[in-house]
């Protein structure tokens, strides 16, 4: 073989392994990507947070800067905090979370059993905190309205099959549905006893609204990341990649053990 054949086989395999390495570093940067986004609805730069802040209590036919008015039992610093559980659990489970957002559902889907086992177990109580993060990034005003409509629930009783109804049956992210009181009052029909005329005059007077701005306003003090943030003892356990429901359990029952 010649020296020119040779050197022309072996410029080849160069441009062949340099288009290999540069294929699997952009398929590396793919699943990246694709797995940021399934873990957390992300605050993101902060012009995004800006954005966020502007938007957080935006008006869009009901009143958002009136009275603060907390639903019943409403609890935690500034009455922001709607507890589920029996009060005298030793371990607190506390859970940011967005109604509208596609990760909060996520982990619902995947914790939702083993989380009402420990509640129903009086094991956990669960202190479930409110934001609006979609809103700010997608415009619309279905995360506000949807926490609104779940501090109705709050105020009738039935917050934990109402807040189980609505990540069930959640729209997709682009989609404001949420933002409609005649979906509120829809998915309210799922819950026994909820759908009254009370929790009607409740959503549609936007009654907790200004409530879940200054939730909104904490969510962002707080310096998360995104939702969900989920809390046990102080440390972000959603954070922890090796997490899982079985896991959960053991954390909670040595918790109590202890």
């Amino acid at each position: 073989m010649s020296e020119k054949n040779r050197e022309g086989k072996r410029t080849a395999r160069e441009r062949l392994a340099a288009e290999r390495a540069k294929q699997k570093t952009a398929e590396k940067r793919r699943r990246t990507l694709i797995v940021g986004a399934a873990v957390v609805c992300v605050l993101g730069l902060a012009t995004v947070v800006g954005v966020v802040a502007a938007n957080a209590g935006k008006d869009e036919g009901k009143d958002a800067s009136g009275p603060v008015v907390g639903p019943s039992g409403a609890g935690g610093k500034d009455g922001l905090v709607i507890p589920v559980g029996k009060e005298g659990a030793k371990s607190t489970l506390t859970v940011w979370e967005d109604f509208r957002c596609p990760a909060c559902k996520s982990f619902e889907d995947a914790y939702r059993s083993t989380i009402h086992e420990l509640t129903a177990a009086g094991q956990l109580k669960v202190e479930y905190r409110l934001a609006t993060l979609i809103d700010g990034n997608m415009g619309g005003s279905g995360s506000r309205e949807a926490a609104n409509a779940a501090a109705c629930a709050q105020d009738a009783g039935r917050f934990p099959e109402y807040h189980d109804v609505l990540y069930r049956n959640q729209p997709a992210e682009t989609d404001d549905a949420f933002a409609k009181d005649s979906e509120l009052i829809e998915q309210a029909k799922k819950v026994e006893g909820l759908d009254t005329p009370a929790f009607r005059r409740c959503v549609e007077d936007g009654t907790h609204n200004s409530w879940v701005v200054k939730s909104n306003e904490a969510f962002q003090k707080g310096g998360f990341g995104g939702t969900p943030t989920v809390l046990l003892g102080g440390e972000n356990v959603y954070a922890d990649q090796s997490m899982t429901p079985a896991k959960l359990k053991q954390m909670v029952e040595a918790e109590n053990k202890g």
